[in-house]
C-alpha cells in the first residue's frame, strides 16, 4: 500500500483536495483509501439511532451492516488514541491510503496551501514538506528544494502523490 499525507492549515482546502485526488484516482482504476484524522471528539451515527444508542451504552465497538456498506465504530474508553500505524493496519489492502491531517506521522506529504488564508504556509518551519499545492507559487521560492504544484491541477498532484508514494 502506498501512503501520502496530505496536511495544510485549518481552511486551506485539504479535504477538498483529497476528494479530487479520491475521485480522479478511483477514475484511473486505483483502489483508495483515506484515513482522516480529527483534532476533536466527533459523531458518525446521529442520537435516537440505534448504533448511537449501542455506543452510548457502554459498546466498545458497535458494527453496522447494510446491503450497500458496513461501518465499524470504536470507542477508546480512556486508552490512548492509536498510532497512524496501527490505523493503516485496520485498513483492506488498496493502492494508495491517503491521510489527511497527521502533520508528522507520514514520511511523504504535500501541504495546501491558499494565499487567502491568512497564515504562514507549514513549508517554512517544517522542511519534511515534499511538495505544496497552491494558488501561490511566487511565495514558495525561498524554500528552493520544495516541488509546487497549482491547487487546481488534480492530475499533476495525483501523478506527483503516485510517482512518489
Amino acid at each position: 500500500m502506498k501512503v501520502f499525507g496530505i496536511v495544510g492549515r485549518k481552511n486551506s482546502g485539504k479535504t477538498h483536495l483529497v476528494t479530487r485526488l479520491v475521485r480522479l484516482a478511483s477514475q484511473r482504476g486505483l483502489r483508495v483509501s483515506t484515513i482522516k484524522h480529527a483534532h476533536h471528539t466527533f459523531e458518525i451515527d446521529r442520537p435516537g439511532k440505534d448504533s448511537h444508542l449501542h455506543r452510548e451504552a457502554g459498546a466498545h465497538e458497535v458494527l453496522v451492516a447494510s446491503a450497500e456498506r458496513w461501518a465499524l465504530m470504536h470507542e477508546h474508553r480512556g486508552v490512548p488514541e492509536p498510532s497512524l500505524v496501527e490505523l493503516l493496519s485496520k485498513l483492506a489492502p488498496c493502492d494508495l491510503a491517503l491521510v489527511e491531517g497527521y502533520k508528522r506521522e507520514v514520511n511523504l506529504r504535500l501541504e495546501v496551501y491558499r494565499a487567502s488564508c491568512g497564515q504562514a504556509p507549514l513549508a517554512f518551519e517544517d522542511q519534511g514538506i515534499l511538495a505544496v499545492a497552491t494558488d501561490d507559487v511566487a511565495i514558495f521560492t525561498a524554500r528552493g528544494n520544495l516541488s509546487c504544484l497549482p491547487l487546481d491541477d488534480d492530475a499533476a498532484v495525483l501523478d506527483y502523490v503516485l510517482a512518489r508514494a
